[in-house]
């Protein structure tokens, strides 16, 4: 289990490298969703586009030089990709990343952008679990797990450190769920600073593994998900993140494709800010009344914004 002091750590390497993404506030906001006061903590302008830099950074500075000097390697769809790769560049250390062969095409491309190797896979025929340790084996890499890392965890926490500290109390916290390492880490901060908060996480209704896996009392493995939001589509919760979550976070709820579209399209209309379908789900599961929001302080992480504009008309258009 990671502590407020490994996110208050994580916050302290992070100090100067990332960026402290604003809170995004708009009566429209609050308007559409029935909340006193909708704070979007808008990790879509964040370096490399996602929450995943924070994670990314935190994990590759708390290695020994010995396993920075092996390099990095991850499996990701994409923002952890991105972020890991960025985040090996600046240690000056080599990174290979594996991707699904039908990742967003602006995600492969950024990868690349950043330096890092990236080998092809097809997520629907093959385990990612199995071929990053396959891939450690083979090349003596050192894994950096897009969620399952106690350092991973640690960094996305302070995404909820700096929206307490810059919008104050909060009555409920929403926040996009994958594989679990915003979640646990947000929610780790919260509950030690604020523990009246509610903390819900919001998965695709096609990605219901977690809704499952509490339910059940252990982490149960659905097929891949096949759904717009592509930083969501994962089978099972992480092992090390799931545990995190049965005990601190209140609920977990779903939102379709379509909820999703329509949360793309009011942030873009009323606050002018650019979400991917994984960044808009949490706030997708706001504006269509998954939770009951009334007269309360909601915040809401918007966790990422790669998405091309080409994609973008496609789906709000």
């Amino acid at each position: 289990m990671i502590t407020i002091d490994d996110v208050r750590a994580a916050a302290g390497r992070l100090e100067g490298v990332a960026h402290r993404t604003p809170v995004i506030t708009g009566r429209s906001l609050d308007e559409a969703t029935g909340a006193a006061r909708v704070l979007l903590k808008a990790e879509n302008l964040q370096r490399a586009g996602a929450f995943k830099f924070r994670g990314a950074f935190n994990a590759v500075a708390a290695l020994e030089p010995s396993e920075r000097a092996a390099g990095v390697a991850t499996v990701s769809s994409g923002n952890h990709a991105q972020a890991l790769a960025l985040a090996a560049r600046l240690h000056e250390v080599p990174a290979v990343i594996l991707m699904p062969e039908d990742a967003p095409p602006n995600k492969l491309a950024a990868t690349r952008g950043y330096g890092a190797e990236v080998v092809l896979f097809d997520r629907y025929a093959s385990d990612r679990e199995e071929l990053l340790e396959a891939l450690v084996a083979e090349r003596g890499v050192t894994p950096v797990h897009p969620y399952d890392n106690p350092s991973v965890m640690a960094g996305q926490g302070t995404v909820a450190l700096e929206l307490l500290e810059d919008a104050g109390p909060l009555d409920l916290l929403l926040v996009c769920l994958g594989g679990g390492g915003l979640l646990s880490g947000c929610a780790t901060a919260v509950k030690a600073l604020s523990p009246g908060t509610r903390v819900v996480g919001v998965e695709p209704e096609a990605g219901d593994d977690f809704v499952r896996s509490l339910a059940a009392g252990e982490r149960v493995r659905i097929d891949v998900p096949r759904t717009i939001a592509d930083g969501q589509q994962l089978p099972i919760p992480g092992e090390l993140t799931f545990p995190v979550i049965q005990r601190l976070v209140d609920e977990v709820v779903t939102v379709s494709d379509a909820e999703i579209v329509d949360a793309m399209r009011l942030l873009f209309e009323r606050a002018k800010t650019v979400a991917e379908p994984s960044g808009a789900s949490a706030f997708a599961a706001l504006l269509a009344g998954k939770v009951d929001a009334a007269g309360l302080r909601v915040g809401v992480t918007i966790s990422g914004g790669n998405v091309s504009a080409a994609r973008f008309a496609e789906l709000a258009g």
